[in-house]
């Protein structure tokens, strides 16, 4: 198999499960010393361990706090000597009940929460992984966003701006950073039936809706006879990520199966 990463380092943050878990385990796969930066340090440091310690190390790291970014970076830093890639891919959803999602209702404290981690803590990976990437003039960013950040009405509020935040930030970064070598994009995921998501969505649904979380996203997307899971969402960034896209940047990878871009109303 062709390694795609091979030999290059890079930074997860939010890798100890869910969609950083697969894109962890797809970028060891192909060639890639990685660091876990989370802030659940089970999780990480036994999928650090179960990948193993030549390969995976885990730091725990709190995106919305500077300090943990920096020191991620620098671990990565220390122990490989470069940073070639890293993913902005930690990110909360907040809170998913029928008065979380109303401007009525609006909490400004649920916002600041949800903005610090998903627009902040993005805003610090691409501070600190472009400190360390432009003095070598090449490196790749990645972001996970979210459709939430294309269409309306995909997310509450506070979610939703977090993520039009992040595209915002991906393609203002890119102007900056494309000078010195370094790309910067983003993927937009769909609804991805992790643990996460799963557990957001019973808090405004019944359980049993919640249990077919996957068929109601199989429903809404034009795209017929697929189930969206956590390694697509890996592979889009893994594209992103190596020498396959060298020439895209600013550019946000949508992965959704047509949702935000075609709509059958008349039957064809």
């Amino acid at each position: 198999m062709h390694k795609r990463l091979d030999g290059k380092v890079a930074i997860v943050t939010g890798g100890a499960r869910g969609i950083g878990e697969a894109i962890v385990r797809l970028f060891v796969k192909h060639g890639a010393k990685v660091v876990i930066a989370d802030i659940d340090e089970a999780a990480g440091e036994a999928l650090a361990a179960s990948l193993g310690p030549h390969s995976v190390a885990f730091v725990r790291c709190d995106v919305s706090v500077e300090e943990d970014v920096e020191r991620a970076v620098d671990r990565a830093v220390s122990r490989h000597g470069r940073l070639d890639v890293f993913c902005n891919n930690a990110g909360i959803l907040g809170r998913q009940t029928r008065a979380a999602k109303s401007i009525l209702s609006f909490d400004a404290a649920e916002f600041d929460r949800v903005l610090r981690v998903n627009a902040l803590g993005t805003a610090l990976g691409l501070k600190h992984a472009g400190r360390a990437m432009v003095p070598r003039r090449q490196g790749s960013i990645v972001s996970v966003a979210s459709v939430a950040g294309v269409l309306g009405g995909l997310g509450p509020h506070a979610y939703t701006a977090s993520k039009h935040a992040i595209v915002g930030l991906t393609k203002n970064a890119a102007c900056e950073l494309g000078a010195h070598g370094v790309r910067v994009n983003c993927v937009s995921p769909f609804g991805v039936a992790t643990p996460m998501l799963i557990n957001a969505w019973r808090q405004g649904h019944d359980a049993d809706a919640a249990d077919d979380m996957e068929e109601v996203v199989r429903g809404l997307a034009t795209l017929k006879g697929s189930t969206l899971r956590p390694r697509d969402i890996a592979e889009a960034v893994l594209f992103l990520a190596s020498d396959d896209s060298r020439y895209v940047s600013g550019h946000n990878l949508v992965v959704d199966g047509g949702v935000t871009t075609s709509r059958n109303m008349i039957g064809l």
